[in-house]
């Protein structure tokens, strides 16, 4: 007789107390529990359907992973490695921590890491190392769109492209390795080219070009859309409860303080970093330089918030050697470097850019 179910379990409490509160908005408001479950519904619909079902960044996730296997394919990570090789060494990392923020350039978060993460587990990256490349991956645009719309936005606003495009996009794919290397995780050691198998698969082209198609699909269906529907469901729950427009009044006056424009800012956040720089490039020119800057850089970076809470530990615990929970550590530590970087370039570097 287990004697120990006799004693009341904080989780028993608290699903007592969900009981009770349920029974008493059925007898006192018996239309708020279906008010929840439609809020949440269209929350998470009109972010599932329209974006990922049948809208165009659903088929970008498809159609990206079948790029990043044929670039694969035809030696393109071997080729990195060779350049990456002698900066790393010098650094003492693994020179693979590079391969998921170039993947991501090329096509999508969720495809560098289906493509990148085996790589870095391959090449005996330590946890450490894995890490490193988690956060640096969060420093790349997740779509050539958003990068080049950017541009646009930044052109609107008379910045000139050149200095920013090497500041935030090309810089930290050596700084934030090197910075991470020296403070928060160390355990890296140097790796010469001969200690690193070769990473170009021999797959017959057909092969490559039809299993790619369904490894996408089942990224898409499997793993981006569950934890896009998980986050977006909370979200729904905090406008049920009222306070997702106190977050979002705290959101905005944040976004300011950091020389990102409130607006695009909150779209990046929430929802689409494309869209988010689509918009912003319209009124570029209306609003101070520093703000377009800023909201560039967080724009061409891992976000939305779906992407590193949800779509990343998802993918990264299947291909690497991660935990979700070392995953999500990871990319709010890039996160925050990625805002570090969008303050000081729109603060500090615009004015000397303004053209």
């Amino acid at each position: 007789m287990n004697h120990s179910r006799k004693k009341w379990a904080p989780i028993e409490v608290i699903g007592l107390i969900i009981v009770l509160m349920a029974l008493i908005a059925l007898l006192f408001a018996p239309h708020s529990l279906s008010h929840l479950f439609d809020l949440t519904i269209n929350e998470v619909f009109n972010v599932v359907v329209p974006i990922f079902l049948t809208g165009t960044v659903g088929i970008a996730i498809i159609v990206s992973v079948i790029l990043g296997r044929i670039l694969e394919r035809l030696g393109f990570t071997d080729g990195l490695i060779r350049i990456f090789v002698p900066i790393m060494k010098w650094m003492r990392i693994n020179p693979t921590v590079i391969i998921p923020s170039i993947y991501n350039i090329l096509g999508d978060i969720n495809a560098a890491g289906k493509i990148a993460a085996p790589v870095l587990v391959k090449a005996k990256a330590t946890r450490d190392e894995q890490k490193i490349a988690v956060a640096t991956m969060i420093q790349s645009p997740q779509s050539f769109a958003t990068f080049v719309l950017g541009l646009m936005a930044l052109t609107a606003a008379c910045v000139n492209l050149f200095p920013i495009i090497i500041l935030s996009i090309f810089l930290p794919l050596i700084l934030v390795p090197w910075i991470l290397s020296k403070t928060i995780y160390r355990n890296t050691r140097k790796v010469d080219i001969h200690e690193l198998p070769r990473f170009t698969p021999k797959t017959k082209p057909l092969e490559t070009l039809f299993q790619s198609a369904k490894e996408g699909t089942e990224l898409l269906l499997l793993v981006i859309i569950p934890a896009v529907a998980a986050v977006f469901f909370i979200i729904g729950i905090l406008k049920f409860i009222g306070i997702w427009e106190y977050i979002n009044s705290i959101l905005s006056v944040t976004l300011t303080y950091l020389s990102i424009d409130p607006s695009s800012g909150i779209v990046s956040i929430l929802a689409a970093p494309t869209l988010a720089v689509a918009q912003l490039a319209d009124y570029a020119s209306t609003i101070p330089p520093g703000l377009v800057v800023g909201s560039f850089v967080i724009a061409n970076s891992g976000l939305p918030l779906s992407v590193i809470f949800g779509q990343m530990p998802a993918t990264w615990r299947e291909c690497s050697t991660l935990k979700e929970k070392d995953v999500i550590e990871a990319a709010l530590v890039g996160l925050v470097i990625r805002f570090a970087t969008a303050c000081f370039l729109g603060f500090v570097v615009t004015p000397f850019l303004v053209v």
